[in-house]
């Protein structure tokens, strides 16, 4: 997966460090063009072309660091080299059953706009290869948003 983020020698998934130079977050996304969507990606709703959009795959912050803008730092790391990569936007499938809905709440507060609802966006996970959810156990309910973030545009310089 962390290939998919690769392009033109461009890396858009990065790891955050702590002053021990330990493990503190990751931002795994994928290049435009280096994913495929399935049906969970209402293409004709995309704002962008789908060989102009990224696909946000993953983040994670650990615990005792969450709330001191990690993520969000991850993330506009990640735009700067997906825009560098020429992608337009990015695509994530957002866990609306996160602990308060954090999840969609950061993305939105980034700056992505909601598409369109999934209902059980990750139950065929459950039934296919075993995903335990850490919501709903043996048998995933919960629901993706499928979100688009549009890339500011680069700045040029006279």
């Amino acid at each position: 997966m962390q290939q998919q983020g690769i392009t033109g020698g461009i890396n858009a998934s990065f790891v955050a460090l702590d002053a021990q130079q330990q493990v503190i977050g990751y931002r795994l996304s994928f290049a435009a063009g280096q994913w495929q969507p399935d049906q969970w990606c209402s293409q004709t709703l995309w704002p962008v072309d789908a060989a102009k959009m990224a696909y946000f795959k993953s983040v994670g912050v650990s615990q005792t660091q969450r709330g001191k803008g990690i993520a969000s730092a991850l993330l506009n790391t990640s735009v700067a080299a997906l825009r560098r990569q020429g992608a337009a936007a990015g695509l994530a499938h957002i866990w609306r059953e996160s602990p308060g809905n954090a999840a969609q709440r950061y993305f939105s507060n980034a700056g992505a706009t909601l598409v369109k609802v999934h209902p059980q966006r990750w139950r065929h996970l459950s039934e296919t290869v075993g995903y335990q959810c850490p919501v709903c156990g043996a048998l995933c309910n919960c629901s993706a948003a499928e979100m688009v973030l549009l890339f500011p545009e680069a700045k040029h310089h006279v």
